[in-house]
């Protein structure tokens, strides 16, 4: 048969055409390997991706002992009245315990909060309002499950005295019960972890109008534009006595505006759309965070976020809830009343919170200044009242992610 084929193709062609089905069988097989190589890359770049995942996964705690808490307590906690909205509760911990964080005085046998925040996101992600609670903020307390199982008594105190009483759990109802708000979410971070963060981000430039001596922070720093590392950062923020007049308020507002600059920083390109830079915040983040069970993932921490990537700088939102010294103690603090009930009002409806620098402290104002630089943040109009037409939204003191420290 070949020779027939050969004699019906010509001499040369028989050749030929076995020659190319050569060709085309090396090639199939060349294909083949490459597909298969390909294959092979794809699988061993999908399996280093989830180890990755894994491993940045596992670094968070999850707070499961707070969890358990609060659903002995479900039935006294506020309702979620807009659905979408979300209210996460920041904790600064102080505790000496875990890696670095002996270098910061002794243990006191003890953990108390530090720093906390009510982060409000809007159920359209149109905004983001954090608003700081004064850790010395006269609240009542209720009875909470302590580190050794027994419970502690209600008790009328500062509130950084619930953290230290009973943990995150204790916090979140003492916040919930001041504030009529429900807290979908907590995180807590110590100091080594927020050291940790900021170096992650090759340090964070703050602005500074004097410059900074002080001993017990360890921090000297001159004035003008100044790039903190993770130990200045935390120094900076947590400075109270020679800074200022040495007063909470303004320690919280230097927090804020040092948020500020790190969300300004976390969202630039050179952060988030550079592998090599943003893998080191990922893991340092994840590593210094101990969450509720449900955040306590990267799959959690991103259905928390993904939302938040395209809010403006100017809709980040910061301010201190109005307080004033206490009636019998100058040394501790109070809510300013019917301002406070105001704030917390509209946050529970998902409505729009205004701030601006020019408004006294511990007020809420109508409307809003309009000067210059301390015009309010924009917002959207609230709904209409009865009478017709948008009511103006109370302003509160406080700044967003879009203003210069610098004046």
């Amino acid at each position: 048969m070949t020779d027939t084929a050969g004699k019906a193709l010509g001499p040369g062609l028989g050749a030929s055409a076995a020659g190319e089905g050569l060709r085309r069988r090396r090639r199939r097989r060349w294909a083949k390997g490459v597909a298969l190589g390909l294959t092979a890359l794809v699988v061993a770049a999908a399996g280093t991706g989830w180890a990755l995942y894994a491993k940045l996964s596992s670094n968070i705690t999850a707070d499961d002992a707070a969890a358990r808490e609060l659903a002995r307590y479900e039935r006294e906690r506020p309702t979620e009245l807009v659905r979408g909205a979300q209210n996460i509760l920041l904790i600064g911990s102080d505790t000496r315990a875990g890696d670095g964080n002996g270098a910061y005085g002794r243990d006191l046998g003890s953990e108390r909060s530090d720093t906390t925040i009510l982060l409000h996101l809007a159920a359209d992600r149109r905004g983001a309002t954090a608003v700081s609670l004064p850790r010395d903020l006269m609240v009542d307390i209720p009875g909470c499950r302590q580190p050794d199982g027994s419970r502690s008594r209600p008790v009328f105190a500062m509130f950084n005295h619930a953290f230290q009483v009973g943990g995150s759990a204790c916090t979140i109802r003492t916040v919930e019960k001041l504030t009529g708000i429900r807290i979908d979410h907590h995180v807590v971070v110590d100091f080594s972890g927020f050291k940790e963060m900021v170096d992650a981000v090759d340090g964070v430039r703050v602005c500074l109008k004097d410059p900074i001596d002080d001993k017990a922070a360890k921090l000297k720093l001159p004035a003008g534009k100044v790039e903190l590392d993770g130990e200045q950062a935390l120094g900076y923020v947590r400075a109270r006595k020679s800074l200022g007049t040495g007063s909470d308020t303004e320690r919280m507002e230097r927090q804020q505006r040092f948020l500020a600059a790190l969300v300004s920083k976390m969202q630039s390109n050179d952060v988030l759309l550079n592998p090599v830079k943003l893998y080191p915040v990922l893991d340092a983040a994840t590593s210094a965070l101990t969450t509720d069970p449900d955040l306590a993932s990267l799959h959690g921490m991103y259905q928390l976020v993904r939302g938040l990537r395209d809010i403006p700088a100017e809709r980040v939102q910061f301010l201190t809830v109005p307080r004033e010294s206490y009636v019998y103690d100058a040394n501790r603090d109070q809510l300013v009343e019917p301002e406070a009930e105001k704030l917390f009002a509209r946050l529970r409806a998902d409505q729009p919170v205004v701030v601006a620098r020019n408004t006294p402290q511990g007020a809420a104002e109508t409307g809003g200044g309009t000067d210059g630089e301390d015009e309010p943040s924009p917002a959207q109009s609230d709904p209409s009242p009865a009478q017709g037409g948008p009511s103006p939204a109370p302003t509160f003191r406080g700044n967003t992610a879009a203003e210069h420290t610098c004046g």
